[in-house]
């Protein structure tokens, strides 16, 4: 996990087939194809460049020498030494370690040998099997390039993508900066289609985090702890990061998810004005030296994650208000300053506001939108 407050990894989630629910299921299969559509025609409207901008690696070495190891046991033969090595010096297996190591966290050779040989992952080992094969076909390229929709023009994304099989369940980004990273369990219950989901949000979480150098660039004069508050206001980008992977600002963010995993995300978002109150109250806190310590902040900052908490869903609201209203072009253009993305959603919500009295939206505070304001030099 990144400390990053830009870089989280959602939750994947997985569609389960039941055959009470086929006819609700068939619908939402018709509503995935007119959203690979629409996805389809905003790719295609990039600039050819766009695959240039795009370079990934997909590495599956570590989960099929993991598999290749239970395979052995399961036929009675013996595994060496050059089984080991195998699975032990490919790079994600290297990277996990390192990974672990950073956290100073146990993670040995010999426990990783008796994870990889217990009867539990024994009796997985048809469903892993099949979920890789299934994953290998996913058109990463076409991940990558679908959130390049969401992001500006000199935005680019350099990664690897590693499905990995492992004691842990998590799923992360590594090293975002250095060399980004994202770790994937290896999930039976997650579908082609999810994992395409899930990695063009964390995609974008990279790609966003490319033009690093320019959003720093606009906060630079801010006092700081007016410059820690909107830095924690990049969160938001998991909102950004949703509306890109789902495709579109008409397109369900959980549409192909459990039906618990939408309904949850709906009785979140339906929270969106406390909610937000809830973020500014934070910000403000941190804007005006109330929080002053990276832990005090913390504390509070990090709990608006949860599943998919405030970060994703007051920020994925915000997003769809603006696109809906001025387009993606000026949504984009407030991916690089938070501030302008605060001072631009209260514009367009306030329309809203007046055009639906019925249906009103929290604005965010003149006393937060001048606390985190660059004051002029004297």
């Amino acid at each position: 996990m990144t400390t990053d407050p830009r870089v989280w990894l959602r939750a994947g989630t997985a569609l389960l087939w039941v055959a009470v629910l086929a006819p609700a299921l068939a619908a939402q299969e018709m509503s995935r194809l007119a959203t690979d559509y629409r996805q389809q025609a905003a790719v295609q409207a990039l600039p050819r460049a766009a695959a240039e901008r795009v370079q990934l690696r997909f590495d599956t070495s570590e989960a099929e020498a993991v598999l290749a190891v239970m395979a052995k046991q399961k036929a009675g033969d013996s595994v060496t030494d050059a089984d080991w090595q195998r699975l032990f010096s490919t790079e994600p297996y290297i990277r996990l370690k390192k990974r672990e190591a950073s956290f100073h966290r146990d993670f040995t050779d010999a426990d990783f040998q008796k994870f990889v040989l217990s009867d539990d992952l024994a009796d997985r080992a048809p469903e892993l099997k099949k979920t890789l094969a299934d994953w290998k076909q996913a058109n990463l390229n076409a991940a990558g390039e679908r959130a390049l929709v969401y992001l500006p023009g000199d935005a680019v994304i350099r990664a690897k993508v590693f499905p990995v099989i492992k004691p842990k369940t998590n799923s992360f980004v590594f090293e975002p900066g250095a060399d980004p990273t994202i770790f994937l369990y290896l999930d039976p219950q997650e579908t082609r289609t999810q994992f395409e989901n899930t990695v063009t949000h964390e995609l974008h979480h990279i790609g966003y985090s490319s033009i690093d150098g320019r959003v720093e660039a606009k906060l630079k004069d801010l006092p700081p702890d007016a410059q820690a508050a909107v830095e924690w206001a990049g969160a938001f980008g998991e909102g950004f990061a949703m509306l890109a992977a789902a495709g579109g600002p008409d397109v369900h963010p959980h549409a192909t998810s459990k039906p618990e995993d939408r309904a949850r995300w709906d009785h979140d978002l339906a929270n969106f004005n406390q909610d937000l109150r809830a973020v500014e109250k934070f910000l403000l806190d941190v804007a005006q030296g109330r929080l002053k310590t990276p832990e005090e902040r913390g504390k509070v900052g990090y709990s608006f994650f949860g599943v998919q908490g405030p970060w994703y869903t007051v920020g994925w609201k915000m997003a769809v208000v603006i696109e809906k209203r001025y387009g993606r072009a000026r949504l984009i253009e407030c991916m690089t300053d938070p501030r302008e993305l605060l001072a631009t959603y209260n514009q367009a919500a306030a329309e809203h506001n007046r055009a639906h009295p019925e249906d009103p939206l929290a604005l965010w505070s003149a006393q937060l939108l001048q606390a985190i304001a660059t004051k002029n030099k004297t």
